[in-house]
């Protein structure tokens, strides 16, 4: 099991990045959850099997339909297996 701690740079607020992370995380088993920064960036933290964790975070690369993601820092955390579902947090 893997856990990632994302922050993702770019066109990412305004243009639906959390809803889409969301339903992304939700077709993929993933738990944990996403929120818009105040410096424009979106953070999200993901939790899962090793394999969707790394198919969630390719996703980030993409993003939204309208996004521009410009960069994608991943940090690696211990698993903690503390999430039971995945939220956008506000």
């Amino acid at each position: 099991m893997k856990r990632v701690h994302v922050f993702i740079s770019g066109r990412v607020q305004g243009v639906w990045f959390r809803s889409y992370t969301e339903a992304e995380a939700k077709k993929l088993g993933i738990k944990g959850w996403v929120r818009n920064l105040p410096d424009g960036r979106v953070e999200a933290v993901f939790e899962g099997e090793d394999e969707v964790v790394d198919k969630m975070v390719a996703w980030c690369y993409k993003g939204s339909p309208y996004s521009k993601v410009t960069d994608v820092k991943v940090i690696e955390e211990p698993y903690k297996g503390e999430f039971t579902d995945f939220r956008i947090r506000y």
